[in-house]
């Protein structure tokens, strides 16, 4: 592999994945050249086979199983491969339910818009003068538009364990949205509010508690009505205090140590995820999620100026890294094959997944990869090759 060429894959931090940053796994195989000329050629449609070829070896050592769908006014590719469960070996259902993990924040974001839209919420407006009770004075210059936008500056929640074994056996603990928030603002600052900008859940699980104090509703219903059944997305639902995932799904597997001391895959399907809610707890297919896409990029589910939210990046550095702001109001920005790229990664136990499109639907992109490393230091192999395949490379 040239160097060149791996630079601008490590470079690659492909739509904001949650678990950290998505640079390409060490000793991970490139994509074939085949599918990177074909994706970069913007306006062609999708290459089918160096698409098919990413997910042609499942199940592997990265992943058991993929579901992807390649759409827009380029041409439309479906694919899916590995196995419904490692015990049967049966082929994977296309149609199966998943964790989008982050993926939720879309959602999140585009009902607080709303909200905006019919005067509800000032994005502008400090989240204290909604949850007085709840957000101390030390946090008070903090915006509705910074938590969207990630520029808030309160730090994670305290979450217990340091290791996914550790995680594993907490995983049915169940975690309170307000006790978190007491958690994360109990501790001094990052920064100072619309300075930098650091990519976390917390600010989401403030919205959705806003969400909830100015419409006198529960977070979920709000989505419900205001997105889901507006768009007929009846394969998505939130979990609430459920670790399992309803209907057909695939199950999702993690590298791990084992009760009997050695490393191996364990079934995870089965996981709480209370410590996202309104941040990464929705459940859903990649129809229900494509259909979303279309809608949001069409204007049909965040309407008129506000939808420009989504698509404007604070210009302010990122804490880590100082590299200029990915994140908007609830998607991610990347230039790839030329273009640039608008969506979001998510990752929970077992499965990665990704919504993403160019800013007028001319390609849009949206998988499931039940990864067996989903929410490690770097990105999945086979979910960077399929960003990849689809898009091209980054671009400076």
């Amino acid at each position: 592999m040239k160097s060149t060429t791996r630079t601008l894959l490590a470079a690659a931090l492909v739509l904001g994945v949650a678990a950290g940053p998505a640079v390409l796994p060490a000793g991970a195989a490139p994509v074939p050249a085949t599918a990177r000329t074909a994706a970069a050629e913007t306006g062609g449609a999708p290459d089918s086979a160096a698409l098919a070829a990413v997910i042609a070896d499942l199940p592997s050592k990265d992943a058991t199983a993929a579901l992807a769908r390649v759409g827009g006014t380029e041409g439309v590719w479906r694919g899916s491969a590995g196995v419904h469960d490692l015990r049967t070996n049966r082929a994977a259902d296309p149609g199966g339910r998943f964790r989008a993990g982050s993926v939720t924040k879309v959602f999140t974001a585009a009902v607080a818009l709303q909200l905006a839209g019919e005067g509800r919420i000032d994005l502008d407006r400090s989240a204290r003068s909604y949850l007085p009770e709840l957000i101390p004075a030390a946090y008070d210059g903090v915006t509705v538009r910074q938590l969207l936008n990630h520029t808030h500056g309160i730090p994670a929640a305290g979450m217990p364990g340091e290791t996914v074994e550790e995680w594993y056996a907490n995983r049915f603990e169940r975690h309170d949205p307000r006790d978190m928030v007491r958690s994360a603002t109990a501790r001094p600052r990052e920064f100072a509010p619309g300075e930098k900008q650091h990519y976390l859940n917390i600010g989401y699980t403030v919205a959705g508690l806003i969400i909830e104090r100015v419409t006198g509703d529960s977070y979920e219903h709000q989505v419900g009505v205001r997105v889901l059944r507006p768009l007929g997305l009846r394969d998505t639902y939130f979990p609430g205090g459920s670790p399992r995932i309803e209907g057909r799904h695939n199950h999702g597997y993690q590298l791990m140590r084992l009760d009997d001391g050695t490393t191996g895959l364990r079934d995870v399907s089965v996981w709480g995820a209370t410590d996202g809610w309104a941040a990464g707890d929705l459940i859903s297919t990649t129809a229900d999620l494509e259909r979303f896409t279309n809608a949001l990029f069409a204007g049909r589910v965040v309407r008129g100026p506000l939808l420009e939210e989504m698509f404007t990046l604070p210009k302010v550095p990122d804490l880590g890294s100082g590299a200029p702001a990915a994140y908007s109001v609830g998607l991610s920005m990347k230039k790839l094959g030329g273009r640039e790229v608008w969506g979001k990664t998510g990752g929970r136990w077992g499965y990665n997944t990704a919504i993403a499109s160019t800013r007028h639907g001319e390609r849009t992109l949206v998988y499931s990869v039940n990864a067996t490393d989903a929410k490690g230091q770097d990105m999945n192999k086979v979910a960077l090759n399929l960003m990849l395949t689809a898009y091209g490379p980054p671009s400076k």
